[in-house]
């Protein structure tokens, strides 16, 4: 899942892109309005955390365009600011959802998780395949009932593949959407993580398409 920031407090930033990046996010990062609002339209992200006071263009601003233009990427709004009405232009705009600063890491990431279940059709957040079972909400993977401890990078990357089942979803596809905008290392990063599911999930449930990608095949 891949997250933007757009955040005029460099420190607030930079703590919550460590934090999310800790929890298997791959985040960008923007610390003006237009800025964030460039990312906006051009990164495909899963979810925007959206400052209100920014410089350049505010919040209200970047989630009104974002929904004239028709992207439904979930939008959580943060501010200063503390009252109903800046809350119900943050809402009336397009935003998903609004947390008033200072806020609970904690909370915050309930927020973002809570957004991203219902994003789209609403899909449970319990992904199963045969015999394995994918808890997106928990960050939790069993298979055949056994559970399967993984890293936060390894568990992004699994969660990834298991959202479009059957398919062969690239090596492009996997770089994009789990590590962040800026990785300009080794794209081979990927095959690392593929192995490493591999040999603690089963050689089986990934298949490799050559010059394709990979492919979550259904267990058991």
């Amino acid at each position: 899942m891949r997250v933007l920031i757009v955040e005029d407090e460099r420190r607030l930033a930079v703590s919550l892109a460590r934090g999310l990046t800790a929890e298997g996010f791959a985040v960008d990062v923007a610390h003006d309005g237009r800025e964030g609002l460039h990312l906006a339209t051009e990164g495909g992200h899963d979810l925007v955390i959206l400052d209100i006071m920014l410089p350049g263009m505010n919040g209200y601003r970047i989630c009104a365009a974002l929904r004239a233009a028709g992207f439904e990427t979930p939008i959580l709004m943060l501010t200063a600011k503390d009252g109903e009405y800046d809350e119900a232009e943050g809402l009336d705009t397009g935003a998903d959802d609004y947390l008033t600063k200072p806020f609970s890491y904690v909370v915050l990431l309930a927020r973002v998780r809570a957004l991203l279940r219902r994003r789209g059709n609403g899909s449970s957040p319990v992904l199963r395949l045969g015999d394995l079972t994918v808890d997106r909400a928990a960050h939790r993977v069993e298979r055949d009932g056994q559970p399967v401890t993984l890293t936060a990078k390894e568990f992004a990357v699994l969660e990834h593949l298991a959202v479009r089942p059957g398919e062969v979803v690239s090596k492009a596809d996997i770089l994009e959407h789990v590590w962040d905008f800026a990785y300009d290392g080794d794209p081979n990063i990927v095959e690392v993580y593929v192995s490493a599911l591999r040999r603690k999930l089963g050689a089986d449930l990934i298949v490799t398409v050559r010059g394709a990608g990979y492919r979550l095949v259904s267990g058991g």
